[in-house]
């Protein structure tokens, strides 16, 4: 039997379509950055709604044999196999009994595979004890119910909202962040409640006749402490009346306590929802800048969004320029882009990032390239390197591209004085003035220009300067290459030229092979 075990368990180790299909139900139900997540959750709002209208419905009005069904065996099953893929993908019992018997091999022992079985099917237990995971098997109950009474259970679906409505899940959040000064609320609130119930059932138990129990006497202090104020039992005596209006006067403190502290939950959650949204919002794209640092690199080069293809969003640790980004009018966040939980925030998987490190701090910029690598070694890092000592440490890191601006100022300044003409034909073309831009452009794998020569490409005639080809990551730039070389799939072009002779080179030579 042991044996049997091993071996259906090492089956389902080597099976990459079972391992593949428990990874992406695993992804899908527990990951809220999967992009397929959110028709499923509201696949599952819809059901919950769906199913609460037809109860509602049903109160007056019979009910039609398709909403019935539909309500009772379409809408339990669609729950009835969440609750289980959950369970599923819980934990991996394969993988426990495979260690156990690796271990057992290893010391020379018996192989016992009970040991990681009642492990995992203790794990799954825990789980099915949790209230969420009470609400979810609740909500399936109606597929059983015999009765019509039974069909309360439906308003168990209704908590489900909780784990889909990101909303719903957000205020749980901000309440639970408060639960201690809640907590204490309430053990207060429980308090004054007992204690004047029970002094009115004392005093007036025999000369008030809507008191008849102490259930009566609790009952009219709760409503009476909430401020509701039914008025179907009230204090006939001075003492009673007295005592009415202390829990009338705590009531007000307690619900401006309790107001408060939410407020106060919420106003702390607000700029974290602002954030998040921010970030939901930019993941969409399908490549986007994140800028760490808000300088003057950074105003400059925002300054020049015309050229800016992409959608940013700028990080920094300081709150006052975090707040000066967003007066002048750009999407900024406090965090800190050295973190790993900052930056595991945007969907790397779905999104080409790139990323500035345009802090002034060479040593932050360095953390922030080597945790970008951690995070994804596809996202593209351009740094800042105030000091040229440090540049093999910039490469070392990571870093994609390395700018100097202290060695490139330095250098201007010197063609300034020694070379005025040049340095200011440069300029211009840097400062993206009508002479001339330089621009790039990829050749992927159906451009019409692979497998042609320089020669055979006439950029005379388009007022374009072929300035070299960058071949591959590795490979050095060639600069003004002989014209017999051959364009390849993946080379990437530099010209220089007039804006509209750009365009025209690209509806020419970015149309694709037939």
């Amino acid at each position: 039997m042991n044996d049997i075990i091993f071996r259906f368990a090492s089956r389902l180790d080597h099976s990459k379509r079972y391992n593949k299909v428990k990874a992406d139900i695993d992804d899908l139900l527990n990951n809220p950055d999967n992009r397929y997540k959110k028709y499923i959750d509201s696949m599952v709002i819809f059901l919950i709604i769906s199913s609460v209208a037809i109860l509602i419905y049903e109160v007056e009005n019979p009910v039609p044999h398709w909403m019935d069904t539909y309500d009772i065996y379409f809408v339990s099953f669609i729950f009835l196999v969440e609750y289980l893929l959950r369970l599923w993908v819980l934990n991996d019992i394969r993988i426990g009994i495979i260690q156990e018997h690796r271990d057992a091999l290893y010391l020379n022992r018996d192989y016992r595979p009970w040991i990681p079985l009642k492990r995992s099917l203790f794990e799954k237990l825990n789980y099915m004890l949790t209230p969420v995971a009470i609400i979810d098997l609740l909500a399936i109950f109606p597929a059983y119910r015999p009765l019509r009474v039974l069909r309360l259970f439906v308003l168990f679906r209704v908590l489900k909202l909780l784990r889909y409505s990101k909303n719903i899940k957000q205020f749980m959040e901000v309440l639970a962040n408060k639960r201690f000064e809640l907590l204490t609320l309430l053990l207060l609130l429980v308090f004054v409640v007992m204690t004047a119930g029970i002094a009115l059932y004392v005093l007036e138990e025999q000369i008030n006749p809507n008191i008849d129990s102490l259930f009566d006497a609790l009952y009219w202090s709760l409503v009476t402490i909430s401020t509701v104020g039914y008025g179907d039992i009230s204090p006939v005596t001075n003492e009673g009346k007295v005592i009415s209006m202390l829990i009338i006067i705590s009531g007000i403190a307690m619900i401006s306590f309790s107001t408060s502290v939410i407020v106060s939950a919420f106003s702390e959650k607000l700029s974290e929802l602002k954030e998040n949204r921010i970030v939901e919002q930019i993941n969409k794209s399908d490549k986007f800048l994140i800028i760490c640092g808000y300088g003057q690199l950074t105003k400059m080069f925002l300054r020049q969004e015309e050229g800016i293809e992409h959608n940013y969003i700028i990080l920094d640790k300081d709150q006052d320029r975090v707040d000066t980004a967003i007066s002048d009018g750009y999407d900024a966040i406090k965090a800190d882009a050295s973190r790993h939980d900052t930056l595991s925030k945007f969907s790397v998987d779905y999104s080409k990032i790139t990323m500035l490190c345009l802090t002034n701090s060479d040593i932050e910029n360095i953390y922030i390239t080597l945790n970008a690598k951690i995070v994804d070694s596809k996202i593209e890092v351009i740094a800042r390197a105030n000091d040229s000592a440090l540049y093999k440490k910039f490469v070392r890191a990571g870093a994609d591209h390395i700018l100097m601006p202290n060695s490139v100022a330095n250098t201007m300044l010197l063609a300034a004085i020694s070379q005025p003409v040049m340095h200011k034909a440069v300029l211009a073309i840097l400062t993206g003035k009508n002479i001339a831009k330089i621009d790039e452009m990829t050749l992927y794998d159906d451009n019409i220009l692979i497998g042609k020569m320089v020669k055979d490409v006439d950029f005379k005639s388009m007022k374009l300067l072929f300035i070299g080809i960058q071949r591959g990551r590795d490979n050095p730039f060639m600069l003004n290459p002989p014209k017999d070389e051959v364009f390849q799939g993946g080379d990437i072009i530099i010209m220089m030229g007039k804006k509209i002779s750009h365009a025209h080179f690209r509806d020419i030579y970015q149309e694709h092979r037939v």
